[in-house]
């Protein structure tokens, strides 16, 4: 049986974009995940409106940073130019996801971020997750998927993006990314149930504020970087 091109990549997509649905934060055809090939100098992401149970990896579609297609028959996902944008962006990014996941769409559609309230959030991320501000006019009625990765690049300027990977852009939803599209997929989880734990703290406290400096430099920290010291060594 021929081999598909760039076969390894568009299984890894196939594999995340199923997760992504699994994962219960996509309805029906909505969200997307891609994922990045440094050495190859590609980024293979979903296709555009296909069932996500119907998909194969055939279905996938690679392009280069320049948004030319250069393997697949499907049309790619609209939120492309996005994608490719914070791989340009981005240092150490090579998967990115997209969802309307009910609670951080939610805080997006309020243009409210989310603040570190406790030690769940702090695992993952060090610090308030953004939100981006509004697109203009004009940014809206021009190349709109690409001005969404620029306000997103924006934003998140000045912050690393594997410490903070996450952002929800306003009144749209949801962005997350990672060091693997496995990872974002992830993020993209764990995003939706932070937003979901935060909804409810703030109904319970609305006066309620980001949790101190030290208690999250010990969750994140325990987890991530040199001194990490949460799971199992690698054999």
């Amino acid at each position: 049986m021929k081999r598909m091109k760039y076969e390894s990549l568009r299984n890894e997509v196939l594999a995340a974009n199923l997760a992504l649905w699994r994962g219960g934060v996509v309805l029906l055809t909505w969200g997307n995940v891609s994922a990045r090939d440094e050495d190859e100098g590609v980024v293979a992401i979903k296709p555009s409106g296909i069932p996500y149970e119907e998909m194969t990896a055939e279905d996938i579609v690679v392009l280069d940073l320049d948004g030319v297609q250069v393997a697949g028959d499907r049309r790619p996902s609209s939120d492309t130019p996005t994608h490719l944008a914070l791989y340009r962006g981005f240092v150490g990014v090579h998967g990115v996801a997209h969802t309307h996941s009910t609670n951080a769409t939610a805080f997006a559609q309020a243009c409210r971020g989310i603040h570190a309230l406790g030690t769940t959030h702090a695992d993952t991320f060090y610090g308030s997750i953004p939100v981006t501000r509004q697109l203009k006019r004009e940014e809206i009625e021009g190349d709109y998927e690409l001005n969404t990765g620029k306000v997103i690049l924006e934003t998140c300027a000045g912050v690393d993006p594997l410490h903070v990977p996450a952002v929800l852009v306003a009144s749209h939803g949801p962005f997350t990314w990672g060091s693997s599209a496995g990872k974002a997929v992830e993020h993209a989880v764990i995003l939706e149930e932070v937003a979901r734990m935060a909804s409810i703290t703030y109904a319970l406290s609305p006066e309620v504020t980001a949790i101190g400096q030290p208690l999250l430099d010990k969750h994140f920290l325990r987890k991530h970087g040199s001194k990490a010291y949460y799971g199992q060594e690698t054999r």
